[in-house]
């Protein structure tokens, strides 16, 4: 299809009504009638061969082919609309780029990172955003650093880093560690949970004890929905975190978490960087996007590749 012929009174009202999730809504948002926006939903279906939205009686979705052609005309729309807003007045600034970054992440670590890069680049907009999701949060973004196992899917992927876990403890709860192998001392302890969207709570606890043959009931206990708040527990009242060795090295440095026992594993989650290939276009995406593999690299005492 040439963009010649891209029918793009068609492709807004889609757009409109995919939003929405119905005809009247769209209409409402496009100041049209309801019958215009039926009428070039309906071209545009024919045009391309496929069925974009399921009708049932008094409900609208959208079908697969549906839901890949509105993430795209929503995001195109979108760019151009700020990119014309920005050229009609200049003192408008480009538009921000929405960052995605995991709480204990941000908190622990990329805070000072960010405050590095906003001095070194005060040109840049970015509005930060943060949701205790595992994987991709469902909201429109530019970048996002997932916390995750390896996966693949439709986009750029670079790993920034390895989780390497061990368990961590107060300066009190761990005066119990001498004389005890790690087996004995976790079974006297309680054993502190992160929560994972979609899994069993004591998934992580119980993948490092099977690593380390160490057999013991995880029932009851306390869970967290970050890696913060289960360590600031820890350091304030007891109980023994499976914690980032890396991102906590600040406190284990000045003795607020102790790691009793050199016990560390990577655990099968990192955190990676995600965008579209087509933002690369833009030059802002594509700035940020090398600091921060550079950064992240620098970290790990490793040269980045691209």
């Amino acid at each position: 299809m040439n963009r010649r012929w891209l029918p793009l009174n068609a492709l807004r009202a889609f757009e409109a009504v995919g939003k929405h999730l119905s005809f009247t809504g769209g209409a409402a948002a496009l100041s049209v009638s309801q019958s215009a926006m039926s009428r070039h939903v309906s071209a545009l279906e024919s045009l391309l061969g496929k069925q974009l939205f399921e009708r049932d009686t008094g409900r609208l979705s959208l079908t697969p082919a549906g839901e890949e052609l509105l993430a795209v005309v929503a995001k195109s729309l979108e760019r151009i609309e700020q990119t014309m807003n920005a050229i009609r007045d200049e003192s408008v600034p480009g538009r921000a780029m929405r960052l995605h970054v995991p709480p204990s992440l941000l908190q622990q670590m990329f805070m000072p990172m960010l405050g590095d890069f906003h001095r070194d680049h005060p040109e840049f907009r970015i509005d930060v955003s943060s949701a205790n999701v595992t994987g991709l949060p469902p909201t429109e973004l530019d970048m996002a650093i997932v916390y995750d196992r390896p996966n693949i899917d439709d986009r750029i992927t670079d790993l920034l880093w390895m989780v390497r876990v061990a368990p961590l403890c107060s300066p009190a709860t761990a005066a119990a560690a001498p004389g005890k192998s790690l087996a004995e001392f976790l079974a006297a302890q309680e054993l502190l949970h992160l929560k994972l969207d979609g899994l069993p709570r004591d998934l992580l606890w119980g993948d490092y004890l099977q690593r380390n043959a160490i057999t013991r009931p995880m029932l009851g206990g306390l869970a967290f929905d970050t890696a913060i708040a289960s360590a600031k527990y820890a350091m304030t009242s007891g109980g023994v975190m499976l914690g980032d060795v890396d991102m906590f090295a600040a406190e284990v440095a000045a003795g607020q978490l102790v790691m009793p026992y050199d016990a560390v594993i990577e655990d099968g989650y990192g955190y990676y960087l995600k965008l579209h290939a087509d933002d690369l276009a833009d030059p802002a995406i594509a700035v940020f996007r090398s600091w921060l593999i550079s950064r992240f690299a620098a970290l790990r005492g490793v040269t980045p590749r691209e």
